[in-house]
């Protein structure tokens, strides 16, 4: 496409021109792939895409044993670092474990390393000319933001999915431990839909801020397993609905891909363990909802339309902004659409990549940040 100077002043955030698949394609140094399975898997077919090559593999030291991953050895950094001077590190996993996050970080100040940014769920890349051809939805979101910090993380954010540089990702990275005091203010009367209550971790925290006080917790889990540890987590928890069904814009069933941990989701294609289950509007459940968290694998925004009712009373939103590389501009504005008087705030929780990238929304009423 053709990028105009209209809009390259508009998006004046973003200083990233070069897409990391287009820089690593260019690059004359070896590129290894650190970590293996699903996120190994869809870089690897970009790289077909891009005819980008692949020098081998290398695990963490407690992973390697001598086995093979697409034909390649996988070896420990060290053996490769004996072996060759420089090189180039992708990475093909996800890390929010701060031992982890510290040992990726110390590997970047050794290599050139990278964290390409490849969709959760769903397809398309996004590169610098994806951002040309959003370029009026990221700019009015940017422009849409609540403080100078939601800005920063959005330019910051955008700037490393385009790049893949880490660099970015830490200059915004935000303690949780703040998120329930400068943005997110509960009260001991909440009302509060947990959509994608995961093993009831989410759950269990909210419990704890209030301090055991609030109206009552519905809580929306699909997955079998998931649902089993949510129903123990919770055993003897008060005031609390438990559903074995998805976060959807209309009560019906959707087929639903049941593979355990973070990675099940709702699936219009051939899967592992496919069935069906219910699906469910957050409106169906509460008529009254103060506080919403939803985390749905890809299905934000059916969700946001299933909680349409809840979000124009001023019902409290977290959001995750990170499963489909669309999120990050479509959710906010959708939020907008539904309720233009929230306001959006966007932080990033230790993660690399961007996977802990949410979208937080207060009424004006609630919050004290300018």
């Amino acid at each position: 496409m053709m990028i105009s100077w209209e809009m390259t002043a508009m998006l004046d955030f973003i200083k990233e021109k070069t897409d990391c698949w287009e820089f690593l394609r260019s690059t004359e140094l070896p590129i290894f792939i650190y970590g293996m399975g699903d996120g190994a898997e869809k870089i690897l077919r970009v790289f077909d895409m891009y005819n980008i090559p692949t020098a081998g593999f290398f695990a963490s030291d407690e992973f390697v044993r001598g086995h093979y991953f697409k034909g390649h050895l996988v070896h420990s950094l060290s053996q490769i670092e004996a072996l060759i001077d420089d090189f180039i590190i992708v990475l093909a996993f996800g890390a929010g474990y701060e031992s982890l996050y510290n040992r990726i970080n110390d590997m970047a100040k050794r290599h050139t390393l990278l964290a390409p940014d490849v969709p959760v769920v769903g397809d398309g890349l996004f590169t610098y000319s994806y951002c040309m051809e959003n370029a009026d939805k990221l700019q009015k979101v940017y422009d849409l933001l609540a403080d100078d910090i939601s800005k920063q993380t959005f330019a910051d954010v955008v700037n490393f999915r385009i790049s893949g540089k880490i660099e970015y990702l830490n200059a915004c990275t935000f303690p949780r431990e703040r998120i329930f005091t400068d943005i997110i203010r509960l009260g001991d009367d909440e009302e509060y839909i947990d959509m994608g209550a995961y093993n009831g971790d989410t759950v269990l925290e909210f419990a704890d801020i209030t301090g055991g006080k609030y109206r009552r917790i519905f809580a929306m889990e699909p997955d079998t397993r998931n649902f089993r540890k949510l129903t123990k987590s919770t055993d003897g928890m008060e005031r609390i609905d438990l559903f074995n069904a998805a976060a959807w814009s209309d009560d019906t069933a959707l087929t639903f891909s049941d593979r355990s941990g973070r990675n099940s989701k709702l699936t219009e294609g051939g899967g592992v363990k496919l069935k069906q289950v219910a699906a469910l509007r957050g409106d169906s459940l509460s008529e009254n909802a103060t506080f919403i968290k939803m985390d749905v694998e890809g299905a934000e925004r059916h969700a946001l339309e299933g909680c349409a009712r809840s979000l124009k009373n001023g019902s409290k939103l977290i959001c995750a902004l990170y499963h489909r590389t669309e999120d990050i501009f479509d959710l906010p504005l959708l939020v907008h659409e539904i309720n233009p008087d929230l306001k959006l705030y966007i932080r990033h929780l230790m993660y690399i990549p961007a996977w802990e990238t949410n979208l937080y929304c207060v009424p004006n009423t609630n919050n004290h940040l300018t």
